[in-house]
Order: C-alpha cells, then sequence, then structure tokens
C-alpha cells in the first residue's frame, strides 16, 4: 500500500451562504477484488468504500463507494458555506483504516 496522501481543493473566497465547489482526491492502491494473482488466488478487495464530508460538525456528504470506483479517487460536490468552519474530511477502506483531512474555511 501507498502512502495516502489525501488532496483538497477549496476556492479562495466566498460569502456568507455561497454554493462552493469542493474537490478532494486520494492516492489509494485500490483492488476490485476480482483479479488473480500469478498462483491462480483471487487478490483481496481493497477499496475506499465510504467518504463523508461535515462542515462546522454538519454532514454535508455520506457517499458509499463500489467496486468500480477507480484508484485515487476523485470526489467533486458542492456546499453551503453558512459562517466560517473545518471542513473534515474522511475516507474508510476495507481493511478498516480511516484518513482523515481537516480544512479551514474562511467566508468574508
Amino acid at each position: 500500500m501507498t502512502d495516502v496522501r489525501p488532496r483538497i481543493r477549496l476556492p479562495r473566497s466566498a460569502s456568507a451562504g455561497d454554493s462552493i465547489v469542493v474537490k478532494t482526491l486520494v492516492n489509494h492502491d485500490m483492488e476490485s477484488g476480482q483479479r488473480r494473482n500469478s498462483a491462480g488466488e483471487t487478490i483481496p478487495r481493497q477499496i475506499i468504500n465510504r467518504f463523508t464530508c461535515e462542515f462546522a460538525g454538519v454532514m454535508v456528504i455520506d457517499a458509499y463507494l463500489e467496486p468500480a470506483i477507480s484508484a485515487n479517487p476523485y470526489i467533486e460536490f458542492e456546499a453551503v458555506v453558512p459562517a466560517s468552519g473545518d471542513f473534515v474530511f474522511t475516507w474508510y477502506d476495507d481493511n478498516g483504516d480511516v484518513y482523515t483531512a481537516t480544512e479551514t474555511f474562511e467566508v468574508s
């Protein structure tokens, strides 16, 4: 498994109540569970199976992902920012590992 490093892109500015576009990408070696190794054994599934994002303690998105998701999943969504606060991004994988990143967003 490679070192998992979430990348997040937020707009530079927004006014209170604006809808902003949030972009995330996490590098993760994904395995669908359908391939076989050289010995003919099935390689166990290992994917990011859930992604959540909260803003100021309120859930913005809670997505369950299936094996068809690509390696290094890119997720883009919109969020309304009523005031300044913290975005908390969380990725969950099949091994039970959890990867979290936090970004503070200031409204003008």
